[in-house]
């Protein structure tokens, strides 16, 4: 169920054309929500570096017709173009994608298309230059462009058998206004039903149940305001701009039992849903043609002389002078990146399992007496005592299995385990820029060693892959 908007770029007050182009490019680029930038394709221009390319075409074009920018002209043009949750794949959005926008400008002017899989419904984002090619002249909007758009995104996913929305309302809805019943939940829906889930769960304690909720993954802040951050989520939410009954006030009042949430089948229930995948039976015309770029050798050279000129001197600048320093260069800062990586997921993983073990110590310490007696019982009267105090029997023989799996003959202190998280996530904390910065550098090598292989035609070998090569003869 594709849902596609066409939207154009302008400069606007107090920024550049090359402030607006990077702002949007860097936007859709985003190595977070492309899988570090695996899905993301470009037509006649390069992903790295297409915000200094849509640029040059247009100063190429003030050149070649004398027309100046004005501040209404359109700079780029926006497309979006949403699937239904669990449809497709990020490949596969992201190859219709470009087909949409090589269909829709006809292989006349340059786009990217970046495939974001942040959210529960894949989505592709496509920018492509309002300067054609050859740079001539530019990309004029027509009227009822939104439904040619939408009908070329129809049959490509008809083509591919994913479902459209068949009769679409002319008003521009959220996504989740076309989901329906079946939008995916919010994320404070999603904290909402968490916190359910951890109230429900028998915790009678508000350290149990922030406990909890740690074990699920979430973030907790405390102070002069409750705050958690979900899985995935992207910033913390504060518990009084949540519904009534998930204050910090209302949760202590539903722990200490002062406070009842009405349920019933009225009640939504948040989870995630397996959605099914319509198989169309309808005969489609063949895909549309692949016009060809009359004019663009001439352009693309003379701009990859410019590109490569700026890599030499960036290259310069960082104290590169060969091929094999490159290479050098490259693989310590892959290996730097990957090594603080691995750092931080061992230093989470270490902090979901004292969160767990935490978790089943206090279990454990309270329902220990219940258990004792349970245990003294004759066989007759086992049985009902344990129906009495089933949940809390359950509880504490899930404990005692949690620590087995982990062989403790003894038990470790809850200040000692949380003085261990504390000391984890400050080495996290430290090591979270350092990896941003490791990461932006490696990528920037990259990029540099991409362009050299390029250019020169040749292939650059790491010094570790030299090594294992040699090593295997």
């Amino acid at each position: 169920m594709a849902t596609t908007f066409l939207k154009p770029l302008h400069a606007g007050k107090g920024r550049s054309i090359a402030q607006a182009l990077g702002r949007s490019t860097d936007y859709v680029k985003n190595p977070d929500k492309t899988d570090g930038g695996q899905w993301i394709s470009a037509y006649q221009c390069n992903p790295s570096i297409v915000d200094a390319e849509f640029l040059f075409s247009k100063r190429q074009y003030e050149s070649k017709t004398g027309k100046y920018h004005k501040d209404s002209d359109v700079i780029a043009y926006h497309m979006r173009q949403s699937f239904r949750p669990r449809e497709i794949t990020p490949e596969k959005a992201n190859k219709i994608g470009y087909e949409l926008a090589m269909s829709l400008t006809k292989g006349n002017h340059a786009f990217i298309v970046c495939t974001h899989v942040d959210k529960q419904h894949i989505h592709s984002h496509i920018i492509f230059n309002s300067t054609s090619l050859d740079c001539t002249r530019k990309f004029r909007n027509f009227w009822g462009s939104s439904f040619a758009i939408r009908r070329i995104s129809d049959i490509l996913c008809l083509e591919n058998g994913l479902s459209v929305i068949e009769n679409p309302k002319p008003s521009r809805g959220s996504y989740g206004t076309w989901l329906g019943e079946d939008k995916p939940p919010t994320q404070r829906q999603r904290l909402e039903q968490m916190i359910d889930n951890a109230l429900t769960a028998g915790y009678k304690s508000y350290e149990d149940f922030l406990t909890a909720m740690q074990t699920e993954g979430t973030e907790v802040k405390t102070g002069k305001h409750l705050a958690f951050k979900i899985p995935e989520g992207k910033r913390f939410i504060r518990c009084d701009s949540l519904s009534e009954d998930y204050t910090e006030n209302a949760i202590r009042d539903r722990l200490d039992g002062k406070r009842e949430v009405k349920r019933g089948d009225e009640q939504k229930k948040f989870s995630a849903r397996e959605y099914m995948r319509p198989r169309s039976l309808i005969d489609i015309q063949s895909k549309l043609a692949q016009a060809n770029s009359p004019g663009f050798e001439q352009w693309a050279k003379g701009f990859n002389l410019k590109a490569i000129a700026e890599t030499v001197v960036w290259m310069k600048e960082h104290g590169i002078s060969d091929v094999e320093k490159l290479a050098l260069e490259c693989d310590a800062a892959s290996e730097s990146y990957h090594g603080l990586s691995e750092r931080t997921k061992a230093n989470q993983a270490r902090m979901k399992a004292i969160s767990d073990l935490q978790r089943q110590i206090s279990s454990y310490g309270r329902t220990k007496e219940i258990y004792v007696q349970y245990k003294k019982l004759p066989r007759k009267k086992q049985a009902q005592f344990y129906e009495d105090h089933r949940e809390d029997i359950i509880l504490h023989e899930n404990a005692k299995r949690h620590f087995d799996s982990l062989g403790l003959e003894k038990l470790p202190s809850i200040k000692a385990l949380k003085q261990e998280y504390a000391v984890l996530s400050a080495e996290n904390k430290r090591l979270y820029p350092q990896q941003k910065a490791a990461r932006k550098k490696m990528i920037d090598l990259l990029t540099a060693k991409g362009n050299v292989e390029r250019f020169l035609e040749i292939k650059i070998e790491q010094p570790e892959r030299k090594k294992q090569q040699e090593a295997s003869r």
